[in-house]
């Protein structure tokens, strides 16, 4: 059986610089990203972890698998289970940027490498299109969304 693939295209008024930096610099990420900070060097094989406003890791890690900038950063990425449940597998995510205009670029996220009827699926859906929604807006006017100032808030 085919394992299934998120896949979200975005179009945003910004250049491939300023949108790598808002996926890879931390102080930027807390502002969309529902409060979370990136953290990694960016280098293959690096770890890459987000860290809540209170301080704490998000359960969420990765492991750096490739970064171009501006272009391509892929991620293998899983969650860090609860004490004493098993690690769950790593699924794969890919950030693709490309010029799409003098003034604009359009971004694919691809999540893949899940298995069929996972969580993870749902989770993807449901999170990157808040958290890209949130990028894109941040990006075009300098200021994130509501629902990601209210994770923030609510420390999700």
């Amino acid at each position: 059986m085919r394992r299934p693939s998120f896949v979200y295209v975005l179009y945003i008024a910004t250049t491939p610089e300023k949108l790598w930096s808002a996926l890879t610099d931390g102080t930027l990420t807390r502002e969309y990203w529902g409060g979370r900070q990136v953290e990694s060097d960016w280098k293959p094989g690096s770890p890459v972890l987000w860290r809540k406003q209170n301080g704490q890791h998000d359960a969420g890690r990765a492991r750096v698998v490739e970064a171009t900038p501006p272009q391509t950063l892929v991620l293998d990425w899983t969650t860090q289970p609860e004490a004493g449940a098993p690690v769950p597998p790593a699924t794969r995510v890919t950030f693709s940027i490309q010029p799409a205009g003098p003034k604009n670029v359009k971004l694919t996220v691809i999540h893949d490498e899940y298995e069929p009827g996972s969580v993870v699926g749902e989770d993807a859906r449901q999170g990157w299109s808040a958290i890209l929604s949130s990028l894109k807006t941040y990006l075009e006017t300098g200021e994130a969304l509501d629902i990601s100032k209210r994770f923030a808030a609510e420390g999700h």
